[in-house]
């Protein structure tokens, strides 16, 4: 297809877990880490659930990850939000594995535990204005939690109730009486929650998931129950493998 019969060749790495790092980058030069986003809870290669700061990684690898997502942003000349995603081997060592030029879906936990909006500095930075911060005036504080709340099938949403408590909130354009179409992304919404600290955000979502109401069709949110109750996501030990392994019925 490219007239080049060279073969790019990529290390194996089994099992990873999935970390990418969440940048701001000015049109003059102003590169800013907004932390890190764990998103190893994946399904069909779709992200289920990602979380901020990772459970699992040590400041040592944090820092040396914030650089590299750093310098190859510098070294791209890139400018706007932005996200360098790498793997994560058992021994802490990290892969890089693209960068996402654009806002991610999992955005907004990572603005909870920084306090940055993330959106509205993107327009700024393309509106060729400088960031007013730098990475010593970001301070991370707490943890946040998202959840994919995903469609199992179609139909006609009968009743719809979101919740509603502070630092919680249901990203969605869902109405009661719509219809959910076969044909177009699963995803009706994104559950966000911020707590002080990783054991309280679990607690937090656990309760407002409970409170999360679509009838009329089926959902993924006792599967999400399910989840964060697993010894595995308690823990922070689980990898990209996990809901493969154990919620293979949902492929």
């Amino acid at each position: 297809a490219f007239s080049d019969g060279e073969v790019y060749m990529e290390k194996y790495l089994s099992p990873v877990r999935h970390i990418e790092v969440q940048l701001l980058c000015d049109e003059f030069g102003e590169i800013v880490v907004l932390g890190e986003r764990d998103c190893s809870m994946q399904l069909n290669k779709q992200k289920v659930i990602e979380e901020t700061p990772s459970p699992v990684i040590s400041e040592e690898t944090r820092e040396k990850m914030f650089d590299a997502a750093k310098r190859a942003a510098k070294a791209a000349g890139y400018t706007n939000a932005g996200t360098v995603e790498f793997l994560l081997d058992r021994d802490g060592n990290f892969y890089f594995m693209e960068m996402n030029t654009r806002l991610q879906v999992e955005h907004a936990v990572t603005e909870e535990v920084s306090g940055v909006d993330i959106v509205k500095w993107q327009i700024r930075i393309s509106s060729k204005m400088p960031l007013s911060f730098t990475d010593g005036d970001i301070k991370l504080c707490g943890h946040s939690i998202e959840c994919r709340i995903n469609a199992h099938s179609a139909g006609n949403v009968e009743f719809f109730h979101a919740p509603s408590a502070t630092r919680v909130h249901f990203d969605t354009a869902l109405i009661q009486g719509e219809r959910v179409s076969s044909l177009y992304d699963s995803m009706l919404g994104k559950l966000v929650v911020y707590a002080r600290d990783r054991d309280e955000a679990i607690r937090k979502m656990e309760a407002s998931l409970a409170e999360v109401v679509i009838q009329g069709i089926d959902t993924n949110i006792d599967d999400l129950h399910t989840i964060l109750l697993g010894d595995a996501f308690v823990t922070g030990e689980y990898d990209t493998s996990y809901l493969e392994k154990n919620f293979s019925k949902n492929k």
